[in-house]
Protein backbone atom coordinates (compact mmCIF):
# COMPACT_ATOMS: atom_id res chain seq x y z
CA UNK A 1 0.00 0.00 0.00
CA UNK A 2 1.57 3.24 -1.15
CA UNK A 3 -0.70 6.30 0.06
CA UNK A 4 0.29 10.01 -1.11
CA UNK A 5 -0.66 12.64 0.62
CA UNK A 6 -1.06 15.83 -0.37
CA UNK A 7 -1.86 19.56 1.73
CA UNK A 8 -4.43 21.22 -0.48
CA UNK A 9 -4.44 19.57 -3.28
CA UNK A 10 -7.18 20.30 -6.29
CA UNK A 11 -10.25 18.01 -5.20
CA UNK A 12 -13.61 18.23 -7.01
CA UNK A 13 -17.02 18.02 -4.94
CA UNK A 14 -18.00 15.04 -6.77
CA UNK A 15 -14.51 13.38 -5.13
CA UNK A 16 -15.92 14.70 -1.93
CA UNK A 17 -19.22 13.08 -2.40
CA UNK A 18 -17.76 9.77 -3.23
CA UNK A 19 -15.33 9.29 -0.29
CA UNK A 20 -18.50 10.85 2.27
CA UNK A 21 -20.80 8.97 0.66
CA UNK A 22 -18.27 5.73 0.86
CA UNK A 23 -17.19 6.49 4.34
CA UNK A 24 -20.79 5.73 5.52
CA UNK A 25 -21.96 9.46 5.22
CA UNK A 26 -24.72 11.60 4.17
CA UNK A 27 -23.08 14.05 0.88
CA UNK A 28 -24.56 17.09 -0.04
CA UNK A 29 -23.66 18.36 -3.51
CA UNK A 30 -22.02 21.63 -3.67
CA UNK A 31 -20.67 21.50 -0.01
CA UNK A 32 -17.08 21.48 -0.82
CA UNK A 33 -17.40 24.16 -3.71
CA UNK A 34 -18.82 26.26 -0.69
CA UNK A 35 -16.51 24.98 2.65
CA UNK A 36 -12.90 25.24 0.72
CA UNK A 37 -13.01 29.05 0.48
CA UNK A 38 -13.16 28.89 4.21
CA UNK A 39 -10.56 26.77 5.19
CA UNK A 40 -6.90 27.08 5.98
CA UNK A 41 -6.40 23.91 4.06
CA UNK A 42 -6.93 20.20 4.21
CA UNK A 43 -4.80 17.30 3.86
CA UNK A 44 -6.10 14.28 1.08
CA UNK A 45 -4.87 10.92 0.76
CA UNK A 46 -4.81 9.13 -2.28
CA UNK A 47 -4.18 5.68 -3.51
CA UNK A 48 -2.90 6.45 -7.35
CA UNK A 49 -6.05 8.69 -8.73
CA UNK A 50 -8.45 7.80 -5.76
CA UNK A 51 -9.43 9.73 -3.13
CA UNK A 52 -8.94 7.42 0.18
CA UNK A 53 -8.91 10.05 2.83
CA UNK A 54 -9.60 13.43 3.50
CA UNK A 55 -9.20 16.38 6.63
CA UNK A 56 -10.62 19.86 6.03
CA UNK A 57 -8.90 22.51 8.40
CA UNK A 58 -10.52 25.94 9.15
CA UNK A 59 -9.26 28.25 11.29
CA UNK A 60 -10.18 31.80 13.10
CA UNK A 61 -7.16 33.08 10.92
CA UNK A 62 -5.03 33.32 14.58
CA UNK A 63 -4.73 31.29 17.02
CA UNK A 64 -7.41 28.35 16.80
CA UNK A 65 -7.49 25.70 14.07
CA UNK A 66 -10.26 23.15 13.75
CA UNK A 67 -10.30 19.83 12.41
CA UNK A 68 -13.20 19.10 10.46
CA UNK A 69 -15.07 16.64 8.66
CA UNK A 70 -12.23 13.84 8.57
CA UNK A 71 -12.64 10.65 6.56
CA UNK A 72 -10.85 7.92 5.47
CA UNK A 73 -13.02 5.72 2.49
CA UNK A 74 -14.50 2.62 4.59
CA UNK A 75 -12.60 0.07 2.47
CA UNK A 76 -8.99 1.67 3.80
CA UNK A 77 -10.03 2.28 7.44
CA UNK A 78 -7.49 0.86 10.05
CA UNK A 79 -4.48 1.32 8.28
CA UNK A 80 -3.05 4.85 9.93
CA UNK A 81 -4.73 7.24 7.04
CA UNK A 82 -7.47 9.03 9.36
CA UNK A 83 -3.94 9.66 11.94
CA UNK A 84 -1.85 10.60 9.47
CA UNK A 85 -4.29 12.69 8.39
CA UNK A 86 -5.26 14.60 11.33
CA UNK A 87 -1.02 14.62 12.61
CA UNK A 88 -0.37 16.57 8.86
CA UNK A 89 -3.42 19.11 9.76
CA UNK A 90 -1.91 19.53 12.85
CA UNK A 91 1.27 20.67 11.60
CA UNK A 92 -0.10 22.57 9.09
CA UNK A 93 -2.12 24.32 12.30
CA UNK A 94 1.19 24.71 13.66
CA UNK A 95 2.75 26.11 10.70
CA UNK A 96 0.14 28.84 10.61
CA UNK A 97 0.88 29.87 13.55
CA UNK A 98 -1.95 28.35 15.63
CA UNK A 99 -1.88 27.51 19.02
CA UNK A 100 -5.24 25.54 19.48
CA UNK A 101 -6.28 22.79 17.19
CA UNK A 102 -10.32 21.74 18.38
CA UNK A 103 -12.20 18.88 17.35
CA UNK A 104 -15.69 17.66 17.88
CA UNK A 105 -16.80 13.98 17.15
CA UNK A 106 -18.95 11.08 18.38
CA UNK A 107 -18.30 9.14 21.63
CA UNK A 108 -16.99 6.10 20.01
CA UNK A 109 -14.13 7.37 18.16
CA UNK A 110 -12.83 9.01 21.63
CA UNK A 111 -9.84 6.30 21.40
CA UNK A 112 -9.41 7.29 18.22
CA UNK A 113 -8.99 11.13 18.85
CA UNK A 114 -7.73 11.00 22.34
CA UNK A 115 -5.31 8.11 21.88
CA UNK A 116 -4.56 7.58 18.27
CA UNK A 117 -4.08 11.69 17.71
CA UNK A 118 -3.07 12.93 20.77
CA UNK A 119 -6.55 14.81 21.86
CA UNK A 120 -6.87 16.02 25.38
CA UNK A 121 -10.70 16.43 26.93
CA UNK A 122 -11.79 20.35 27.77
CA UNK A 123 -14.97 21.45 28.43
CA UNK A 124 -16.96 22.87 25.76
CA UNK A 125 -20.23 24.11 25.11
CA UNK A 126 -22.51 23.42 22.30
CA UNK A 127 -26.06 24.73 20.95
CA UNK A 128 -27.72 23.16 18.11
CA UNK A 129 -29.21 25.40 16.03
CA UNK A 130 -31.43 22.73 13.65
CA UNK A 131 -34.00 20.35 14.68
CA UNK A 132 -32.71 16.95 14.55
Amino acid sequence: MKINYSWRATLTDAQLVTLTEAHGGHAESGWWDRAKHHSLGWVSAHDGTELVGFANLAWDGADHAFLLDPKVHADWQHRGIGTELVRRARDAATDAGCEWLHVDFEPHLRPFYFGACGFTSTDAGLIRLTAS
